[in-house]
This record gives C-alpha cells, structure tokens and sequence, in this order.
C-alpha cells in the first residue's frame, strides 16, 4: 500500500477511544435488525463546522462530482484525495474493525465466502491488489431543490458491506428537509422504508448493498438502497465514509 494512504497509528488510537464510547452490542442489535444504526453525536460542532469548510479548497479533493450530470439527483460532492483529513482517516481507521465484526457475522449468515480482516490498512491493501486505488470519503453539499437518488456506494469488485455518513449541518437551523432513506427490497414483498432522524454530528452506520435476515425457514437476503430526500431551505454538508477503494 502506497504510504500516502496510511493513517498516522496516534490519529486511529484517538479516533478508537472516541468510538468505544459507545454501546456497540445495542449498535449491532439496531444493524442486524434494521440495517442501520445512529452514533450520537460523534463529531462536535466546531469539527462538523471544519469538516464542512474544506469544501471550497480544491487541495482536498480528487473529483468533484454534479449529481443531474449523471442522473444521480441534484446537488454536487467532492471525492477527498490521500492523505484523508486526519479526523476522516482515523474514524475510518476506528470504525472498520467493530464494522467488520458485523460484516464477517452477515457474510457467514448469507453463505458469502467473503471474510474481512482485522485491519482497515489490511483491507486497503486487499482493494489495491483488485486494482481499486481511488479513495472513496467524500464531501456531499446540497441547497434548497437538491437529492439524492436511491443508490449503493460500491465502485468494484471488492466493497465492503456498511459505511457511515455523517451529519455535518443542523436540521431546522442550517436546512430543512434532506432527510436520509434507507430502503430494503425483501423478495416477494413490498420494500420497507427506514427515514433516519439525525442532528448535526451523529453518524449512520447502514448497509451498502445486502443484509441477512431471520425468517421462518432460515436466513434470506435482502437489497438496500440509499438516498436523501429534496432540501426545503438552506444548505446540507455530510461526510461519506466508505471503506473500499474504487478502480
């Protein structure tokens, strides 16, 4: 893995204390049971405020992106380059190995022969080898009339089964509307919804792409999408963390 990538051992040891304050077994419970699961909280005002502000400086960022350009919706985000910010380098060095926990437990469940290691440094050097060099953490910014579609973030071969995105503007004072969606095609029923309430600073850990679920005759696989619904007023910024690579 090329040395630009790493994330400074300090910086992921800050990020891990700020992660193990929470309670990962009701996280895990609300993952397994809805796909999704809401960590209060995690950034400050002052680091949401930051985070936000480097969208205008270019030096952050690989791509910028305009969603009807693509029929991905309306609104624009910005794909960061290596070396990540360091606050985004170490919560997604901090959050991939209680992530992978969940991630090797679904696998096993829905026969995917898939296992992820312990590391997130290890799993990058699985996604470079598959030739997916791209960092993928991104800066999304919509304004009143901006959403996102229904989509799933996996940019290769190799994708990794949950990310976080992270709140950065708050609801009722910086915007209204953009409502974050999470929907699970189930087969041979009616997809289900799941609108996530968040205020500035909690993170949404959910599923990419496929999740299992119990049902009478053992474990099924289920397809989830994700979106934002219109901004009313205002404007929204939230970070992305996704955890492979793209080609």
């Amino acid at each position: 893995m090329s040395a630009d990538t790493r994330v400074a051992p300090s910086l992921i040891e800050a990020a891990e204390t700020r992660i193990a304050a929470y309670d990962w077994p009701a996280l895990t419970a609300e993952l397994d049971g809805f796909g999704c699961a809401v960590m209060e909280k995690l950034l400050s005002p002052e680091e949401c405020r930051q985070l936000a502000g480097l969208y205008p400086q270019e030096q952050h960022f690989r791509s910028h992106i305009h969603m009807a350009r693509h029929g991905f919706g309306k609104g624009e985000y910005r794909y960061f380059r290596y070396p990540l910010p360091d606050l985004i380098g170490g919560l997604r060095g901090a959050l991939y190995p209680r992530l992978a926990e969940v991630a090797n437990r679904w696998n096993e469940r829905m026969g995917i022969a898939m296992r992820y290691p312990a590391t997130h440094a290890a799993f990058l050097e699985q996604c470079h080898a598959a030739g997916q060099v791209r960092p993928t953490p991104l800066l999304l910014q919509y304004v009143p009339g901006d959403f996102n579609c229904l989509h799933q973030d996996l940019y290769g071969d190799l994708a990794f089964p949950l990310q976080v995105a992270i709140l950065l503007s708050e609801p009722g004072e910086d915007f209204t509307g953009g409502e974050f969606a999470l929907t699970e095609q189930r087969p041979r029923m009616q997809s289900r919804v799941e609108v996530v309430p968040l205020r500035q600073g909690d993170a949404v850990a959910f599923a990419v792409h496929n999740r299992p679920v119990q049902g009478t005759k053992g474990n099924y696989r289920v397809n989830l999408r994700h979106g934002v619904s219109r901004l009313r007023s205002g404007m929204r910024h939230t970070v992305g963390i996704i955890f492979h690579d793209a080609r």
